[in-house]
Order: C-alpha cells, then structure tokens, then sequence
C-alpha cells in the first residue's frame, strides 16, 4: 500500500498562538488531515474528506454559519480531497471507500465528491447523526454534505484488542491493513484509523486530540484548542480516558505506532516531509 498525507482543509480562527501553538499573527492556522491510500486490488481509500467541492463554492448552504464565523474556514478549492486526487492522476470513481473518524462537517464533507464510494463508520456516530438531540448535533452534523445514510456501512464497537484498544477487523471490502478502532468522547461515535504498512502502525486518531503536545509525555494544550475541545465534546470522561490511554500508547516506542490528530498542521508537516 501506499499512503498519502493530504490537508483538505483551513481554519484560521482568532487567537494565533492561542489555538496552534506557533503562528505569529492574530488567526491560528488549522488543517484538515487526510489520508489517500493507495491499495493493490481495492482500489484508492480516503480516510474522512475535509472539506467538499460544494463546501468550497457553496459555503453558505453547506456550512454552519456558527462555524464559518468561529473557524473563519477559507474556501480554497485547490485544498479539496477531489482537486488532490485528480492532481495524482486518479478520478473521483478510483475511490472506492472512505473511512471516516466522525461525521462533524469538516471531516465529511466531501461525501458527495464521491458518489461510488463505500462509506464505513461507527454504527453510534450514524444514530447520532439520525437522531440530531442538540443545538450543537445541528451545527456540526450538516445532512447537505450527504445524500442518504440508509447504504452506510456501520460497524458495532468491540472485537479484537489493538495494543489494548478495541478493534474493529474486517472492515466490508477493505483490507485486513485498515482498521476501525472505536474512541467516543468528541462524539458519541469518534473512532481511530489504524493502518498497517511496512513501517509499523499509523493512527489517525481524528478529534480524539487536537495538538501535538496533547501525547507528550508531559501534557500540554493551548488554550484555544482545551476550550474547543470542552465545546465539542459528547462525553468528557470517555475522551479524557481516551486520551490518557492513547498518550500512554505514543510514550511506547516498541509498539511502532505513528499516532497524528486530524488538524494540528506540525504534525501534519512532520509526516508529510517524511
């Protein structure tokens, strides 16, 4: 397999430094990462899409305004999974499946860029999705970044232990590489990607963390991304323990696991360059 890294997406909200730990003026600078995986027989896998085409050109039917306000998202096409994609040589129909870490609007929106695609999640985040209880479930669950969700494929958390971890295997027409491993907290549904290659593990660990210094030894989170995550969060306690077990996973050097957050844009240079 081969893997690529891809930022389909940018948030600059206010509070520079604040919220990313490094960007010298008054707006942070947030990413969206993907991964585009190359497999030799099931065809391209994207796990979650950022940001949509129509997300892009139609921001305003697309995206919550609450968050196009607070996130100050900027609308730059050429960041769509879609454009990097046809930028590879490939096309819309090569993606064959698309796993997702959640469904909030900036990890599903380009759903739609990819009509043929198989989509697999947590079985929780679809009824959460269904059901839409709060304000928040409003904002961050946007039903135009996807037409139906009768043909998701849902997987039930539990299974086989990944380095102590529950595991979703055997994932509907994927290979055996691309694991679902189930971390509710941010929502009630939030899972990892884990994936095997020649190196070790990856681990997409979506919302799970929102920075770097969150899976240092130490502990440490700027003070934007601590209040976001409080904002977002469905279950504080499952995520704080989630989070304490995967740092606890990133201090083990013997276990091989690469683990990475969906929009901390160090750790995203980091892999990308290497």
């Amino acid at each position: 397999m081969r893997i690529h890294h891809l930022n389909c997406g940018c948030m600059c909200p206010l509070g520079g430094a604040l919220y990313d730990g490094f960007s010298k003026g008054v707006h942070a600078h947030l990413i969206c990462h993907c991964l585009l995986i190359e497999t030799d027989r099931d065809g391209l896998v994207l796990v979650d899409t950022g940001f949509g085409e129509q997300d892009m050109t139609q921001p305003q039917r697309r995206l919550p305004a609450f968050f196009r306000a607070l996130n100050n998202i900027q609308y730059r096409r050429e960041l769509t999974a879609l454009h990097q994609i046809q930028q590879l040589g490939f096309q819309a129909a090569d993606v064959r499946h698309i796993v997702l870490t959640h469904l909030d609007f900036d990890h599903a929106g380009g759903i739609t860029d990819f009509p043929n695609a198989r989509l697999h999640l947590m079985q929780d985040e679809i009824a959460s999705v269904r059901a839409q209880r709060t304000w928040l479930d409003r904002r961050r669950y946007v039903d135009q970044q996807w037409r139906t969700t009768d043909d998701w494929h849902g997987y039930a958390p539990g299974g086989e232990k990944w380095f102590g971890f529950d595991a979703v295997r055997e994932l509907d027409g994927l290979p055996p590489e691309i694991l679902l491993i189930p971390l509710p907290g941010h929502t009630t549904g939030h899972a990892g990607v884990a994936i095997s290659h020649s190196d070790g593990w990856l681990l997409h660990g979506g919302d799970a963390w929102f920075y770097r210094g969150e899976m240092a030894a130490r502990y440490h989170c700027t003070p934007g991304l601590r209040f976001y995550q409080w904002m977002m969060e469905k279950d504080r306690q499952a995520r704080l323990e989630n989070q304490q077990r995967l740092r606890a996973l990133a201090q083990q050097e013997s276990a091989g696991v690469t683990l990475f957050c969906s929009h901390d844009a160090k750790e995203y240079e980091r892999l990308r360059q290497g």
